[in-house]
């Protein structure tokens, strides 16, 4: 039995990665998976083939613990789907906010920013703007932001990708740093394997050189020599929304404000993102987003309608890859070499640890297989799979690596399946002009990390 929950977990795993080719929304492998999954769990502990393990490591039989054990059973999965509505109740919170800032046209006023024909100034402005939204709105979000920016500022799809292509890499290195940067980095800080400012502190600097030596290349490549035809014009609806500016800046400061809420409070971060989305949602209800406000054009700029703007899809994926890991991390596997029971995830780090014995590898593998495989399964099992403290050298490795290491195929990241959505970008195209910049840069700032942990930081 425990063979063919593993097996429908690798079958779901590769539905997943295969989801262009086969057509299909990864959300469908992901939500049957899970199910699967705790429903074969289900049937065989109680049935006494296999005992389940919980993540404070108690062991349970239906067997010998019968009533109790199955009490216990229950409680574990409640406590996995709790640790998974946490990052959901977050992820929506930070959605909304996003979505009632661009219903009143907050991000059309970073057009203003951008007042260059030149076409290697565009792209450092462009680079900067996705390196630091992408921080605070998160990547996927700051990639659609600023590709649909540039599509008014450049006019030639055919330029416009090199453009596109270069945000995907800028928010993923911009992501990594930032709690609430990227989804990987946020599992990571609710679970409590790192904390804003550990993360901020020893990811920054990498994540720094992973955006700029890819940038500083690409200034020197025919793509980005010359001029180009650069709109300045201010765009006159965006004029008439008198609350554009104040929705931008209090929507990015209550983001902001949530690592600091959980600082002050020591309560979970959605907590945080709830009281966020609670103030914005105020604000947006009062607020004239134009002069003459009326009834009739309230909902265009309601909370209600950047609701139903959300992509649930996307919440329901997350919803599934995660319980479907946190399955796999109950089973009971295989025995550590102290002789306890470990689950199915701990088992294969361990297996993992005698077959690549420097750690630092394989967190390495685990970048470069983020682009080819999704990050947030491989971020969810290693979350399983290692049991070292808080803010330790691992996390913060394993956020940087399956942060950046997305950006080398174009399919291998959030905002780089956006990227192609929204400019149609053809796999091959990346891999030729875009994949080796990716590579260098996540090299370099992996370079720099280990540099800083395991040289100067080692030796002070």
């Amino acid at each position: 039995m425990d063979s063919i929950i593993i097996l429908i977990f690798i079958i779901g795993y590769l539905s997943i990665t295969l989801e262009h080719p086969l057509k299909l929304d990864k959300t469908v492998p992901a939500l049957i998976m899970a199910a699967l999954i705790w429903g074969l769990l289900a049937i065989g502990f109680h049935a006494g083939w296999f005992d389940v393990i919980d993540t404070h490591d108690n062991v349970f039989s239906f067997l010998t613990g019968g009533e109790v054990a199955a009490e216990g059973f229950e409680n574990g999965l409640l406590h996995h789907l709790g640790k998974t509505a946490e990052i959901l109740i977050f992820l929506i919170g930070a959605m909304t906010i996003v979505e009632i800032i661009d219903l009143h046209r907050g991000f059309e006023l970073l057009k203003g920013a951008v007042r260059t024909k030149s076409k290697r100034r565009l792209l450092w402005i462009i680079g900067i703007l996705a390196f630091i939204l992408s921080a605070i709105i998160d990547n996927l979000t700051a990639t659609i932001v600023l590709i649909t920016l540039l599509r008014k500022l450049i006019y030639l799809r055919e330029e416009r990708l090199w453009y596109a292509a270069m945000v995907v890499i800028a928010a993923n290195a911009g992501g990594a740093w930032s709690p609430i940067g990227d989804v990987t980095t946020t599992m990571l800080w609710i679970a409590k394997n790192v904390t804003a400012m550990g993360l901020i502190e020893y990811v920054i600097i990498p994540s720094i050189v992973c955006f700029i030596v890819p940038f500083v290349i690409a200034s020197y490549l025919p793509a980005f020599r010359g001029n180009i035809q650069v709109d300045t014009t201010e765009d006159e609806e965006a004029e008439r929304l008198l609350s554009s500016k104040t929705m931008l800046f209090l929507g990015l400061g209550m983001i902001v404000s949530v690592p600091i809420f959980k600082t002050l409070t020591h309560l979970p971060p959605y907590i945080g993102m709830m009281f966020a989305l609670g103030v914005v949602w105020l604000v947006s209800e009062y607020i004239h987003p134009e002069e003459d406000f009326s009834k009739e054009r309230r909902h265009l700029y309601s909370a209600h309608k950047a609701l139903s703007r959300i992509e649930i899809s996307s919440i329901l994926f997350f919803l599934g890859i995660l319980m479907a890991v946190a399955g796999l991390e109950s089973l009971v596997y295989g025995v550590a070499e102290n002789g306890d029971p470990v689950g199915t995830l701990r088992y294969l780090a361990e297996v993992l640890q005698q077959a690549v014995p420097n750690q630092d590898m394989v967190v390495i593998l685990l970048g470069i297989f983020s682009a080819i495989i999704d990050n947030v399964p491989l971020v969810a099992a290693s979350i399983g799979m290692y049991d070292a403290p808080t803010d330790s050298v691992l996390w913060h490795f394993i956020a940087y690596c399956a942060g950046t290491g997305g950006s080398m195929l174009i399919i291998g990241s959030a905002a780089g399946v956006a990227a192609m959505g929204m400019e149609k970008i053809d796999f091959i195209w990346y891999l030729k002009k875009i994949t080796w910049l990716a590579f260098v840069g996540f090299a370099a700032g992996a370079a720099v990390f280990l540099l800083i942990e395991r040289v100067i930081f080692h030796n002070a």
